[in-house]
């Protein structure tokens, strides 16, 4: 995803974030409904896992914000940390649900509300406090969810980068796109 220039923190945030679920879908594509469900060992999430919890995370975050405690009293998260018995359509249906909670609360936002509080499990937050802290939780996990599809994956892996070996090509085709835009 090319960054595009803004001064608006929010039009930024919803960016990146969009760039971290676009990263993570391109990562669940790549790899079987089995290996969805995979664990590398006995302490480790799955991939199916890591999106129950974002996605229980984005539910309550999200949804009543910034008016609402981002902590809702129904969220049952230790059961997000249990082994996920869904098809992928329905983990898929699920982890879209929870994108949209995100985006439904942030996209009618302006500047102006960034010095909102908000409050998360009883603590105030600014409202840029609260999207920074989660643009640093759901990166965190959407890097998870790169690295266990690379493994999964291995030899069937399509980068979702520059890939390797190929930098310095990346790199100047960037600096002759530079120039002849000028």
């Amino acid at each position: 995803m090319a960054l595009i220039f803004t001064n608006s923190y929010l039009e930024d945030a919803l960016a990146v974030f969009r760039q971290y679920k676009a990263m993570a879908d391109k990562a669940m594509a790549q790899v079987t409904d089995e290996q969805l469900f995979q664990t590398l060992d006995r302490e480790a999430n799955s991939i199916a896992i890591l999106v129950k919890h974002m996605a229980g995370n984005m539910r309550s975050r999200w949804t009543g914000f910034p008016e609402a405690d981002g902590e809702k009293p129904d969220r049952h998260r230790d059961s997000e940390f249990e082994e996920a018995t869904m098809s992928r359509a329905e983990l898929i249906a699920l982890w879209e649900q929870g994108w949209q909670c995100l985006f439904s609360a942030l996209e009618p936002l302006n500047d102006d509300d960034l010095v909102r509080t908000t409050m998360i499990r009883s603590e105030a937050h600014s409202v840029m406090q609260a999207i920074n802290r989660q643009i640093a939780h759901y990166a965190c996990h959407c890097g998870q969810i790169v690295l266990l599809a690379k493994h999964f994956s291995a030899d069937h892996w399509q980068t979702l980068s520059v890939p390797r070996g190929q930098s310095e090509a990346f790199n100047r085709s960037v600096r002759s796109g530079e120039k002849s835009q000028r």
